[in-house]
């Protein structure tokens, strides 16, 4: 009966695994020849990006939409600010101490080529394209995921302005469903996308791995083992005691592969929203958490930040020290996590950020780009699988510690 159960709650993340081990061994086996195998992966990748807009509209929207108690949204979205920014603030502080210790660019010598910075704006100009659009048919782009969630957010709280009950709030309520539905259809093709994916990504680049930057991910990789298990199960013991913590580690197993495989916490969305329903979390906060920790809740991203900034300081001969100096990475490294889309390649939103924030000459740009890349499947992880720890911290501080309970037993009332 045990086994019957664990392989009916594990059996699919036990087949995306071996599926992108297949993937990976496929890509040392074919090397560049696995480059033919790419379409079928960008189809996976495809379906996934396509659903995401209407999701994140209808999962906002309807959340919002059909929540009575309006003093309620603003303690969650007040609890949800504050949750990012400790846990934002707590990994920048783990990772500086850190790069103290273990200086990530010590004995790392890079001939650098003359290069062209990205255009120059400023931070005041960068928040406002960050957060709207001034044509409504951008906001159909995932590109634009901040300015939606704030679009969403309006017409949610509009549409539950009508009163308990309306025939919007219900359509929405229904979009959302269908929308969720639509997801799990794609994910029966990801076994077969995700061993093409690897596959590529392995055969392309599985070579450059080991080079000048070596000693920058044998700091990054295993601090984000380290930060995974520890700092989330802290967040999770906060949020629910030992119950919290088995109820994360025994469900984030789907939204920890998926984000690794797709680099992005948008794509990893449906799953962490599944997994937030099995852990206990309430509807009206993980439809409004996980969505907006999709592009604004970067834990991961924070670690590569000051990873970054402290590459470069070493690289230019420069010391990373001083309190001034910490506390501008602080603030540029939760800035480049506020500023970076959930999706593959959102990174260099950030290192732009970085290099013009921290008056780095322009060929810095080319070097952080590269470390973006190598960092970008374990930081994503952190990224999305915080998004559902918070989630639990939220309900937490808007429910009171008997939350767990109280929501499960919601749940088989209903």
């Amino acid at each position: 009966m045990v086994k019957n159960n664990l392989w009916k709650n594990y059996r699919f993340p036990i087949i995306l695994i071996c599926s992108i081990i297949l993937g990976s061994i496929l890509g040392l086996v074919m090397g560049e020849r696995a480059a033919v195998l790419t379409p079928l992966g960008d189809i996976f990748l495809n379906l996934m990006f396509t659903a995401v807009v209407p999701l994140v509209f209808a999962t906002i929207s309807s959340a919002v939409g059909n929540m009575t108690n309006m003093k309620r949204l603003g303690k969650i979205l007040g609890y949800m600010l504050l949750t990012f920014l400790v846990t934002g603030l707590i990994a920048a502080v783990i990772i500086i101490i850190m790069v103290k210790v273990y200086p990530p660019a010590q004995g790392v010598n890079i001939t650098l080529e003359a290069g062209r910075a990205g255009e120059t704006v400023s931070l005041s100009q960068r928040i406002v394209d960050a957060l709207t659009v001034d044509d409504f048919s951008l906001l159909l782009s995932r590109s634009n995921m901040l300015p939606l969630i704030v679009f969403a957010v309006m017409f949610g709280y509009c549409t539950g302005l009508l009163g308990e009950d309306n025939m919007v709030a219900r359509g929405l309520s229904a979009l959302s469903q269908v929308m969720m539905k639509l997801v799990d259809l794609i994910m029966l093709y990801a076994p077969v996308g995700l061993c093409a994916y690897f596959a590529t990504l392995v055969g392309e680049f599985g070579p450059q791995l080991i080079g000048a930057y070596g000693r920058a991910m044998l700091l990054y990789y295993p601090l984000c083992v380290v930060y995974f298990f520890a700092a989330f199960a802290l967040y999770a013991w906060f949020a629910g005691g030992m119950q919290g913590v088995r109820a994360f580690f025994g469900n984030i197993l789907s939204p920890a592969i998926t984000s690794l495989a797709t680099q992005s916490s948008i794509a990893t969305l449906p799953v962490n929203f599944e997994a937030a329903d099995r852990i206990g979390v309430s509807k009206d906060i993980s439809g409004i958490v996980l969505p907006i920790g999709a592009t604004m809740h970067m834990d991961g991203s924070v670690l590569a930040a000051v990873l970054k900034i402290a590459f470069l300081y070493g690289i230019f001969g420069k010391e990373f020290a001083g309190f001034e100096t910490y506390a501008v990475a602080v603030v540029i490294a939760i800035l480049s996590g506020v500023v970076l889309s959930g999706v593959p390649g959102g990174g260099l939103v950030g290192e732009m950020l970085i290099v013009s924030l921290m008056n780095f000459p322009p060929e810095a740009f080319p070097l952080i780009a590269t470390i973006g890349f190598l960092v970008d499947p374990p930081a994503t992880c952190l990224n999305a699988c915080g998004d559902t720890v918070a989630s639990m911290v939220v309900n937490r501080l808007t429910d009171g510690k008997e939350w767990m309970e109280n929501n499960r037993e919601n749940n088989c009332s209903q």
